[in-house]
């Protein structure tokens, strides 16, 4: 959910606290862009140094706690390396928690998947190709390959397809699919769509659809049905309340999960930092459906060094 936010007022921090975030934080953004630019420019050309770039740091840290599995901690590392000017469009990444191992449909929503499942093994390194087309047009595809980091080294390929279509307005349709490979679990396919149209101008509706295969899930298909309501609080603010289904199985469909959930989202400070708080409640089968209460709170810091209301 992006925030837009006003020049004016753009901080909930104070001054002390900004004094110690600003050095650390352009410091990083800083290099992030220096080193895309110079890398751009040693495949692509000197106008690396002038179009736009989208590389970026994500660090983030969610506290989670669940009154069946108690609290749980989490640190999360996305690097994104744009090479935009390169003959064959690359993107390097680094990130922890990819979507092939964040588990179950339902597993995805809670956050119950524990770091001990997860582990190390789950941050990978890889190349990404670059499409050039754009989505509200044809198909953006791209291919990537690299490995989990782990020994011995875990290769993987994926592939992924989007695509946006403005429907009859203001409705709009978009879909993200991707197919990957990894050789320590296998297959998996999801695909997500997304119809959704604005309600006035502090509101959003969505319906999502997901689909969802993995071989190491027994070869189980999972799909899921959800409604949401985003709601603009202010200019750094929004809450999302959402109610979603999963199932399971094509050939035997059956209810797995239902939940309900809000989401919270605060930009603390200037594009910066930010906050979200995240309570639900789910009612799985496996637990004769009795309730199950849950809430993450997560804090995540971007640094990129083209934002333009660095200072």
């Amino acid at each position: 959910m992006a925030v837009e936010v006003e020049v004016e007022d753009d901080t909930d921090l104070p001054e002390w606290a900004i004094e110690k975030i600003a050095p650390m934080h352009d410091s990083l953004s800083d290099w992030v862009t220096h080193n895309s630019r110079n890398i751009d420019s040693f495949f692509g050309s000197e106008e690396s140094m002038h179009v736009e770039n989208d590389s970026f740091l994500r660090l983030s840290q969610e506290l989670d706690w669940s009154d069946t599995d108690g609290f749980d901690a989490e640190t999360g590392v996305r690097f994104r390396l744009d090479l935009p000017t390169s003959k064959k469009r690359l993107r390097f990444i680094i990130e922890s928690d990819p979507e092939e191992t964040e588990g179950t449909l339902a597993e995805q929503a809670s956050n119950r998947l524990s770091n001990d499942q997860r582990g190390l093994g789950s941050t990978i390194l890889g190349l990404s190709k670059l499409s050039k087309k754009d989505k509200r047009e044809a198909w953006n595809l791209r291919a990537g390959a690299g490995v989990k980091v782990r020994w011995p080294p875990d290769p993987y390929v994926r592939f992924t397809g989007e695509r946006l279509w403005d429907l009859s307005s203001p409705w709009q349709l978009e879909s993200y699919n991707r197919a990957s490979w990894f050789n320590e679990d296998g297959y998996s396919i999801r695909s997500k769509w997304d119809l959704g149209r604005p309600l006035d101008e502090n509101h959003h509706l969505r319906f999502i659809t997901n689909f969802q295969w993995q071989e190491e899930e027994a070869d189980t298909l999972e799909y899921s049905e959800g409604v949401e309501i985003n709601q603009l609080l202010g200019p750094r603010s929004v809450m999302r309340y959402a109610a979603v289904v999963v199932g399971r199985s094509a050939s035997d469909p059956r209810l797995h999960d239902y939940y309900f959930y809000t989401q919270y989202r605060r930009n603390l400070h200037r594009n910066i930092l930010f906050v979200d708080l995240i309570p639900e409640l789910h009612f799985p089968r496996d637990q004769d459906y009795d309730p199950e209460f849950s809430v993450t709170l997560r804090f995540e810091m971007m640094f990129k060094g083209d934002l333009e209301f660095r200072r």
